[in-house]
């Protein structure tokens, strides 16, 4: 269900400053402030499902934060040190900032040690690296420039709020129950693979031509050769244009989705 304002009344700025007790001259308008944090959540509010992933310094659960579903990143207690109190603030000063729908909605924070964790919006497509490797699932062209485009629109949120992102691949992309993509925001470091061996993905021998040049300046050595993520945003969507509704057949459908996963040696 979705909440919108209903104009009851006109609005007179001087009227409405005395009584709400502003001054008309001010850049903006006081929010009252209680003094709390409103992303900080009490732990006895979060319930924990399953765990649906686990890693060397968390887990992540799935879970209810009153009533609505949640995803629960828990650093464990045991592998608590400065560094990683330090990465963990960082990582919720910058995504209590972030508002965009291709980015993961944060909800919250517990911050007093040892319960850390981050609280965000439940995706429950789960990731585009499970639909395609695990459930051996397929994009259908079409689906599959859809999903660039979300996760281009997300990226260049991120860029234009000076953040970067530094660990984009299938595993962090996320998908709702409509199957469109969310950027997961993680500390992580890109792989070692690309910037010291530079190895790049096998584009399939289908994929359509536009989109193969488009992937190869994506991952020039030279990042200034790149096109930045509003331009891949303005080529993605006249590609979409060009291929229209019904894409290619489902047999080089097939071949594209290798192209997430296989890796070689040496491609410009």
């Amino acid at each position: 269900m979705h909440s919108r304002f209903h104009k009851q009344h006109s609005f007179s700025p001087k009227r409405d400053n005395e009584k709400m007790g502003t001054n008309a001259y001010q850049n903006f308008v006081a929010i009252p402030n209680d003094g709390t944090d409103v992303w900080e959540i009490d732990p006895r509010h979060l319930k924990f499902e399953n765990k649906v992933a686990s890693g060397s310094y968390g887990d992540l659960y799935k879970g209810t934060y009153c009533s609505q579903e949640v995803a629960i990143k828990v650093l464990k207690p045991e592998r608590l040190n400065t560094d990683l109190q330090k990465e963990f603030a960082q990582e919720v000063f910058i995504m209590r900032k972030v508002r965009h729908k291709n980015v993961v909605q944060f909800l919250g924070a517990c911050t007093q040690p040892p319960n850390l964790c981050i609280i965000t919006e439940f995706m429950s497509g789960g990731s585009v690296y499970d639909y395609l490797h695990k459930q051996k699932g397929v994009f259908r062209l079409p689906s599959l420039l859809k999903v660039a485009i979300d996760v281009s629109k997300g990226m260049n949120y991120l860029h234009q709020n000076n953040i970067i992102h530094r660990d984009l691949k299938a595993a962090n992309l996320l998908m709702d129950e409509n199957e469109l993509p969310y950027e997961y925001l993680t500390p992580l470091q890109a792989a070692v693979g690309v910037v010291q061996k530079n190895l790049r993905p096998t584009i399939p021998k289908h994929t359509n031509p536009k989109l193969a040049e488009l992937l190869e300046s994506c991952w020039q050595q030279d990042p200034a050769l790149r096109p930045d993520f509003s331009e891949i945003i303005e080529i993605l969507q006249q590609i979409a244009k060009e291929v229209g509704d019904d894409g290619e057949d489902r047999r080089k459908e097939k071949s594209s989705g290798g192209f997430l996963s296989a890796l070689r040696r040496g491609h410009h």
